[in-house]
């Protein structure tokens, strides 16, 4: 199974840039850019990547960040992301990234997708492989502050598709955000948020009715709720879920616990993705093959998983359709 993993066209829909970051990446560009980081070797700071919930991952995942300066930094931050999806046949890529990460240490929005965008159209010529980049909102930060990052955005309208909401869930409900996504939506951006990870069900209604999101980013408490569930899949809503960065959290103690299988049972159209690998233990492939173990996911399970990457992806029809075609091949042979 893990050959048929590996080899299957999958598109990946829940996945931050910034949390791409590997140890040995991170130093190059802190020596590059002559920035201190807290940690002497990558063996260190890879031990500093144990975490026993979201806000200890943010916590450590923002310190990273601060060695991105410059646009050469954000280019091969990203490029660095897409060379592992051609290796791993994903086919498709829908990029989260967090301006307010940089801009509120004083690095330009223009310096952050500017760097983005080119790995982005390098990728496309290099190997095929068609990106989507969602401007995601930090949900720690003010509503004032998410106006200010959508108003820095409007320039770069063209390379932008939708608009998400992330980092720390409790204590931030999507109600916080109501007003500045009726303007992304106004400005033509698609909304996405983050629901149910931490937050509770209520969350995931907030996200539905008021931010009137078209997928739910992880998605997990919505089995909370047996109304909310057949309201998802009257929407015909997809979840995106990401399992190895739900076990190191601490949202399941062990995978066999995961929800994904019930989830699938129930009618919810799932996706598997990495959220965050560098520091989550794996790529998208290693949360297919680490799911599929832990569930028994049967080969049409796995294909029924990377048919809905492409199916609730942000594509095109004529684009799903062509990926749709690789998976039905891929899955008949």
């Amino acid at each position: 199974m893990e050959n048929f993993i590996k080899n299957l066209p999958k598109a990946e829909l829940h996945l931050h840039i910034e949390g791409t970051f590997e140890p040995e990446l991170m130093f190059e560009i802190a020596k590059r850019n002559k920035v201190d980081i807290p940690y002497d070797s990558v063996d260190k700071l890879k031990k500093a990547y144990a975490f026993s919930c979201l806000q200890d991952f943010l916590d450590i995942y923002y310190q990273g960040a601060q060695v991105l300066l410059y646009e050469q930094d954000f280019y091969d931050l990203t490029f660095a992301y897409l060379e592992k999806c051609a290796e791993q046949n994903v086919r498709h890529t829908e990029i989260m990234f967090d301006p307010q990460t940089h801009t509120e240490r004083g690095v330009s929005f223009e310096t952050v997708i500017t760097g983005i965008h080119k790995a982005c159209v390098q990728a496309r010529e290099k190997f095929g492989i068609s990106t989507l980049l969602i401007m995601s909102y930090l949900r720690h930060l003010s509503e004032e502050a998410a106006f200010k990052t959508l108003e820095e955005s409007l320039p770069f309208k063209a390379w932008i598709t939708a608009v998400g909401l992330d980092s720390s869930e409790k204590g931030n409900p999507p109600s916080k955000f109501k007003r500045v996504f009726e303007a992304s939506v106004a400005e033509g951006y698609v909304p996405l948020a983050h629901a149910g990870e931490e937050g509770s069900a209520d969350y995931v209604w907030e996200a539905l009715d008021l931010l009137k999101i078209k997928r739910i980013d992880h998605g997990n408490n919505s089995l909370q709720d047996e109304s909310l569930v057949r309201e998802i899949i009257k929407r015909d809503m997809a979840l995106t879920v990401c399992p190895l960065s739900n076990l190191s959290l601490k949202v399941v103690e062990d995978l066999s616990e995961h929800p994904l299988k019930k989830m699938m049972n129930l009618g919810l159209k799932v996706t598997v993705n990495s959220d965050d690998p560098a520091y989550f233990g794996g790529q998208v492939n290693q949360n297919f093959i680490s799911i599929q173990k832990a569930l028994d996911l049967s080969k049409e399970d796995i294909c029924e998983l990377a048919r809905n990457s492409f199916r609730y992806s942000l594509l095109n029809q004529k684009m799903k359709d062509t990926y749709l075609k690789e998976v039905e091949a891929y899955c008949a042979a």
